[in-house]
């Protein structure tokens, strides 16, 4: 191998690792900045009733990261993520009630039980008396739910809209299971008037500032785990089975495995939201884990874009906060208007919002190299003159041999 060869190949993996330590640098400015403005600025700026609001915001935006993993990346449309979020919830739920009947109570069986139900504590409740049981469960229960459903899903090769369909009627029929459940669930009321969790009171305004910080940090762990994920080699064989299932299992990869393992940590994530949704906004019922709001987890990440880590986050956040300001001003009009925002981001930006600078980057180039052609083609000549027509010489037969005027050529001939 020659000299300028070993140069050129150690010049090259410089400037790859140059670029590999700039991508890390500002990743890592990202994440910090990101960390200021919800860790720092939010707290300081907001008051305690708009930081819980935003706490809530910031739980769809967990939920989202999940669903950015397993759709965007996966190719799995999860219509029914609010079972899993329904999951942590409940669980969350229950434990905050029967703490609060224990604590200001006295005989440890929740209120609504003693009024619809037989004043008993059912056996599947009592686990959940444990903080650790509890906080466990919201992590087990929705992963263990998610890989019993993809192990079954999965393995007989369901995709496309009949996994979409079934998702959904998971979602409706987990709601419909909870609405007739009114002694052990509370019915269509839901689980609501927590006043502790896990000892602390949720009137302090301390307390209500510490939940927010908590979401906030769960949020940034999510962020990070996700963009880890996305960039490593599972990431790429991820993205493999969602373009090209079939020659991934030509490979020798099972596409079923990945799509489970994804599909069970965007269901852990949903589940981990769920839990910290119920003492932030201080109520859980079947309208929060239905197919309502499963759709709408879904247009949040649509709309910010499903295969980037940031996208989903914004996406969920911005449709969160538009919804509660639009539809307090216009209730009936905020449906439409979402509905028109999703049509319009499919249609024109398939990619979501997140996409926008890369597309506004290709038109600028792409007007760029017209405009470079343009000058380098210099202004348009005129055609040459056209030059006169040379008229036709005279046919050989009319043309007078010379021989003919000379004497001795007559005598010549035979």
């Amino acid at each position: 191998m020659s000299t300028d060869t070993v140069r050129s190949t150690t010049g090259g993996f410089a400037a790859r690792l140059s670029s590999v330590r700039q991508s890390r640098a500002g990743v890592l400015a990202g994440f910090a900045a990101a960390a200021v403005l919800l860790l720092v600025a939010a707290p300081a700026l907001l008051p305690v009733f708009s930081l819980g609001l935003f706490g809530k915001f910031l739980c769809f935006a967990i939920v989202a990261v999940g669903i950015g993993l397993a759709w965007g990346r996966g190719g799995m449309l999860t219509l029914g993520q609010g079972v899993f979020f329904g999951l942590g919830a409940y669980i969350m739920a229950m434990h905050m009630k029967l703490a609060d009947a224990a604590l200001f109570g006295g005989s440890g069986v929740p209120d609504f039980m003693a009024l619809y139900g037989t004043g008993t504590v059912p056996g599947w409740w009592e686990p959940f008396r444990s903080p650790v049981v509890t906080v466990l469960a919201v992590v087990l229960v929705p992963g263990l739910v998610a890989l019993v459903l993809g192990l079954a899903i999965f393995k007989r090769r369901v995709k496309g809209a009949y996994f979409a369909i079934l998702s959904q009627a998971l979602a409706a029929a987990f709601a419909v299971l909870l609405i007739g459940q009114q002694a052990t669930t509370g019915g269509s009321n839901g689980l609501s008037g927590f006043r502790s969790f896990f000892g602390f009171d949720l009137a302090d305004p301390a307390n209500k500032r510490m939940l927010y910080l908590l979401t906030a940090v769960v949020l940034l762990l999510v962020v990070a785990a996700a963009r880890q994920l996305m960039h490593s080699r599972f990431g790429e064989l991820l993205v493999a089975v969602r373009d090209q299932e079939e020659r991934v299992r030509f490979l020798g990869y099972d596409p079923a495995t990945v799509k489970t393992v994804v599909y069970v940590l965007a269901a852990v994530m949903a589940g981990v939201a769920g839990a910290l949704f119920v003492p932030l906004v201080g109520i859980i019922s079947p309208a929060d884990v239905g197919v309502t709001p499963s759709i709408a987890f879904l247009i949040g990440v649509a709309i910010g874009g499903r295969s980037t880590v940031l996208g989903p986050v914004l996406g969920a956040l911005g449709v969160a906060i538009a919804q509660t300001s639009l539809a307090s001003s216009f209730p009936s009009f905020w449906v439409y208007f979402q509905g028109l925002l999703f049509v319009l981001v499919i249609g024109f930006l398939p990619g979501g919002l997140a996409s926008l600078p890369a597309v506004l980057g290709r038109l600028r180039r792409k007007r760029n190299d017209d405009g470079g052609a343009a000058r380098e083609s210099g202004p348009p000549t005129s055609a040459p003159p056209v030059p006169p027509a040379v008229p036709p010489a005279p046919a050989v037969s009319a043309v007078a041999s010379p021989l003919a005027t000379v004497p001795a050529a007559k005598e010549l001939r035979p």
